[in-house]
């Protein structure tokens, strides 16, 4: 046999070999479920609102002098988590978020010249990097046989877990120096790290072997130092609840 002989064989032999796989292949996400076991993990992305409790002494100052109330702090919220499934139940999460609210204010008690409003904006960002347990309440699905698996229509999950956070407050605009009753232009800020836990609860909705709908309540607890701009106050309480929901992708 000749060597183009040989290799008009071992590509025919290729081409019948990837002909036969691709269907087997594209079966293991299509239908019910999963072939050769359940899904190894899931990324997703949620989005939704956060509540800052906005309870420390800073917050009752910005709130007394500007005219700024705790809803001034409410932000959107947007957060990814790569999960990896450990047990039949229970998954490892690895979750980054952000929120961020910016809020046009004036002195509540004070005018300027020809009673002109004193006005400045006032922003709050936080940047949580956690790692979390999720456990489900009710199985995420079932195993059929040996080697199939078929996710749940809804799965119930609680959790846990802690990391680091990031934050940043910032005024920027006019202030009345309360010494000599002058106006003044200037920034105020403080950001840094700390340390936070959170605890959890939602459902994932099934729409199809790989996609998830999910919705999460949250829970976070969170204080920072404010550093020399804010010299005088607490730290700053960067606590709060989030609404989310979005979607998964199974893998």
């Amino acid at each position: 046999m000749t060597i183009r002989g040989s290799g008009v064989w071992v590509g025919g032999l290729v081409l019948a070999a990837a002909l036969w796989s691709a269907p087997a292949a594209r079966a293991q996400r299509t239908g019910d479920g999963f072939l050769f076991g359940p899904p190894r993990g899931s990324f997703g992305v949620r989005a939704g609102f956060a509540l800052p409790d906005a309870s420390s002494d800073i917050y009752s100052f910005l709130t007394d002098e500007l005219t700024l109330t705790k809803a001034s702090f409410d932000a959107f919220s947007l957060a990814g988590d790569l999960s990896v499934r450990v047990a039949s139940r229970l998954d490892i999460v690895l979750s980054a978020g952000w929120s961020g609210s910016n809020a046009p204010s004036e002195m509540r008690h004070w005018l300027g010249p020809n009673d002109v409003p004193i006005a400045q904006t006032t922003s709050l960002q936080r940047v949580p990097l956690t790692a979390s347990l999720k456990w489900y309440v009710t199985p995420p699905g079932r195993s059929v046989g040996r080697f199939a698996w078929v996710p749940a229509r809804y799965a119930l999950f609680v959790g846990a877990g802690g990391g680091a956070m990031y934050y940043r407050l910032h005024q920027s605009g006019d202030f009345v120096n309360f010494a000599d009753t002058t106006i003044f232009s200037d920034a105020f800020d403080a950001s840094g790290w700390t340390a936070t836990a959170h605890v959890f609860a939602g459902v994932d909705v099934a729409l199809g072997p790989s996609l998830v709908l999910s919705g999460e309540a949250r829970y976070a607890l969170a204080k920072g130092s404010l550093g020399a701009d804010f010299s005088g106050f607490d730290r700053i309480d960067l606590s709060g609840f989030s609404l989310t929901a979005g979607v998964a992708f199974r893998f």
